[in-house]
């Protein structure tokens, strides 16, 4: 039997977390995973421009960790991670770490960065940047967020969220550049105006 697309339990505006709760769709925790869905499907639009190999396989895991790391955010309980034979992972500092050691690798590929660049050059590199915007504002959603659950004290947002989408911004700037490099593009530098 497969699921039915359609439940209309979300008709009347409101959806559930993964424990349960009922929220509205409107709600922070909606906001924030909805963001990083949303950045999901960009980089699955990222991965349409032809990356190679290597580039293709690194966004598609990363695609992997964010629908982990929507799960996590769509289960602010601690003790509501599990359901039948569902089980939410929580993402984890060395998820963190792993981003981290990308970035150097990729990096190393660089020339230096002496200028602030704007975003464009190969398509593909165009589309990372996008993602890489999208990626800041679910970052800003789940700050919102953290606070809010803080201040509210009914429930907690796993500190490690902010953190990959922190270290995930990063990255992704990076793999634009790596990606108008390997397409012998050139970044396109940004330059103060003196006159018109």
């Amino acid at each position: 039997m497969s699921l039915r697309i359609y439940t209309r339990t979300g008709d009347a505006g409101d959806t559930g977390l993964f424990g349960g709760q009922r929220v509205g769709k409107d709600d922070l925790y909606v906001e924030a995973y909805g963001t990083v869905d949303e950045l999901n499907a960009v980089l699955g639009q990222v991965r349409t421009h032809a990356p190679d190999d290597e580039l293709d396989a690194v966004l598609l895991n990363l695609q992997h960790e964010l629908f982990v790391l929507g799960s996590d955010l769509a289960t602010p309980n601690e003790d509501d991670t599990s359901k039948g034979r569902i089980q939410i992972t929580r993402v984890s500092g060395n998820q963190v770490v792993g981003l981290e050691k990308l970035i150097d690798r990729f990096e190393a590929e660089l020339p230096p960065l002496r200028n602030f660049i704007l975003p464009g050059g190969d398509p593909l590199a165009a589309a990372l940047h996008v993602a890489r915007v999208v990626c800041r504002r679910a970052e800003r959603r789940c700050v919102t967020l953290t606070r809010s659950a803080v201040e509210g004290g009914t429930h907690t947002v796993n500190p490690e969220v902010v953190r990959y989408l922190n270290r995930l911004s990063d990255l992704l700037f990076v793999l634009s550049r790596v990606a108008n490099l390997r397409k012998g593009v050139s970044d396109i530098l940004w330059a103060t105006q003196t006159g018109s």
